[in-house]
């Protein structure tokens, strides 16, 4: 287990000072269906966790990395989970339509599957990177809350690609400890990439 000490956890988004001590690592084989992090990595033994994405490719086109949580390792993922989306998007030739939205479509009321980034291309180049924090999962007392920041080059073809950058936001409504996490697409295999974890100490 390496403990990345070097690396200081003072990024804005992250919070506040803190080192990163890198727990696991899944890198694509081409073919998964999920990314998943067991007990032996979800414990008690950090308070914060952040995952960091990078250049994960979707199988299907056009498709929102999402993460569904678990309370007994793995065994159903049928937790209610309740998050927000906003994004901002810009095409690639500088034409068509930019915007700042509220994403009403991919917000999460009750959901078993929390969406955590604008939509995916499956070309030879597209892919999400981002990063993905998690508060306090093993915590009796309190619901889960999580933050996300996801960039994404979507479903387009050729210069009429769009990129998204999306800010999600939310909480799994239990206080049971969570502790596993698993990362999907909604449709379609995990064909490319890496998923860290890190805990924060």
């Amino acid at each position: 287990m390496a403990n990345y000490n070097a690396i200081r956890y003072n990024h804005d988004f992250l919070g506040q000072g803190g080192s990163l001590v890198l727990l696991s690592t899944f890198t694509s084989d081409g073919s998964d269906a999920n990314a998943t992090f067991d007990n032996t990595i979800i414990t008690d033994t950090y308070s914060e966790y952040v995952f960091i994405v990078n250049s994960l490719h979707p199988e299907t086109n056009a498709k929102y990395l999402g993460f569904s949580p678990s309370i007994d390792n793995g065994s159903n993922y049928n937790l209610t989970n309740t998050s927000t989306m906003f994004f901002a998007y810009h095409r690639e030739d500088n034409g068509g339509s930019t915007a700042l939205e509220y994403g009403s479509g991919q917000d999460t009321h009750d959901g078993s599957n929390v969406l955590i980034s604008g939509d995916t291309g499956n070309e030879a180049d597209e892919c999400v990177s981002g990063i993905f924090k998690l508060y306090n999962p093993s915590s009796t007392a309190f619901v889960k809350h999580f933050v996300g920041q996801m960039n994404s080059s979507d479903g387009g073809s050729g210069t009429a690609t769009y990129d998204f950058a999306a800010h999600s936001a939310g909480y799994i409504n239990t206080t049971s400890a969570v502790n596993n996490i698993k990362f999907t697409f909604n449709s379609g295999e995990i064909q490319g990439g890496t998923i860290q974890v890190f805990g924060v100490s």
